[in-house]
């Protein structure tokens, strides 16, 4: 039973538990690729960093400003402020998932570029590139949300336990509001989508050209060394086979994420603008949950998971835990000293 008497039946308490999660989840992992941007120099330099970290604050703030509020809004049945407090969560809601999903988009055109001119990329994509693709994305998500919230089409939305997209004068602005919705999600979910597929399909063209490549000429070295073991011959083709999984992996990584987590919400939301198909309030809120979990997974697929990442994370640790060492060696010379002192007086 909430706060103000309602009674939680159990897909609430499961949908409750699972937003908890996702909070944690995201709040720990995205502090850590902040920590590894401003410890490694090496990081900072990249052009791929600033797509990263805007990605990481938006995701951050999407984790401390609008889950625990949803939380709130799944165990009471209501969100706990004010209509103008509703509107500058609804508007950052808005916000910060578009800037988020362009940002994705940025980050494989930078991949894209990156693998198909590698001898033009660093022509084609400076820091002064990344900033005026960054500002494109936060024009673009500002102009929505300014539009939703001065149209008074944000609100408190039961089915999705959140302060979003919500037309609260159904009568008289239905169909700018249908008008709206639909091209708000085509220049947002349904181009990044777009520019994600393209440029990542591009990028496994080339990987699996130079993997044919690179296959081609391990085979001609094993028929020239006839004296090769075979245990060696088996190990040389399994690593062919590994290595050309790994870029289809990754690449249904990248798109395949961005599907799971937000083409449910998105859809939900279109079908809502027919009343002639009704949506289950339990479904709205586990689309919603969908959709918050991509903060979560992004540290991992974009940055976590990655060798200099790693790399960074493990040198921290280790500064980290040898400090301490320092620290505690420091603290036993000095109560050393400190007995002998007292011996001596």
């Amino acid at each position: 039973i909430s706060e103000w008497g309602y009674t939680m039946d159990a897909a609430e308490v499961i949908v409750s538990f699972l937003v908890v999660v996702i909070i944690i989840v995201s709040l720990l992992s995205n502090v850590v690729v902040l920590i590894c941007f401003l410890y490694s120099a090496e990081i900072r330099k990249q052009v791929p960093g600033l797509f990263i970290l805007n990605l990481t604050f938006c995701n951050l703030l999407m984790t401390v400003l609008n889950m625990p509020l949803t939380l709130v809004g799944i165990i009471n049945k209501e969100h706990p402020g004010g209509g103008g407090f509703c509107q500058i969560v609804g508007f950052l809601e808005t916000f910060l998932t578009t800037n988020a999903m362009l940002s994705m988009a940025a980050l494989s055109i930078d991949r894209w570029i990156a693998v198909v001119f590698p001898l033009s990329y660093h022509s084609k994509m400076r820091h002064k590139d990344a900033a005026i693709m960054l500002g494109y994305t936060w024009v673009h998500s500002v102009s929505f949300s300014t539009v939703s919230v001065c149209l008074s089409w944000v609100g408190y939305h039961q089915l999705y336990a959140s302060c979003t997209l919500c037309n609260g004068r159904a009568h008289n602005n239905r169909t700018q509001f249908v008008v709206f919705t639909v091209v708000f999600h085509a220049l947002t979910f349904l181009l990044s989508l777009i520019v994600l597929c393209f440029t990542y399909l591009k990028v496994l063209k080339v990987a699996r050209f130079h993997c044919k490549r690179i296959d081609i000429i391990t085979m001609q070295t094993l028929v020239l060394l006839v004296d090769i073991h075979p245990s060696v011959r088996q190990r040389c083709l399994e690593e062919q086979k590994r290595r050309r999984q790994r870029a289809t992996k990754k690449i249904s990584t990248f798109i395949g994420t961005f599907v799971l987590c937000f083409a449910p919400y998105v859809i939900t939301r279109l079908v809502e603008l027919s009343s002639a198909v009704p949506i289950s309030p339990h479904w709205g809120v586990v689309s919603k949950c969908l959709a918050y979990s991509k903060a979560a997974s992004d540290p991992f697929v974009y940055s976590l998971l990655r060798n200099q990442y790693r790399k960074t994370c493990t040198d921290i640790i280790n500064r980290v835990l040898k400090r301490s060492s320092l620290n505690s060696s420091r603290i036993r010379g000095e109560n050393g000293r400190s007995t002998i002192i007292q011996t001596a007086a």
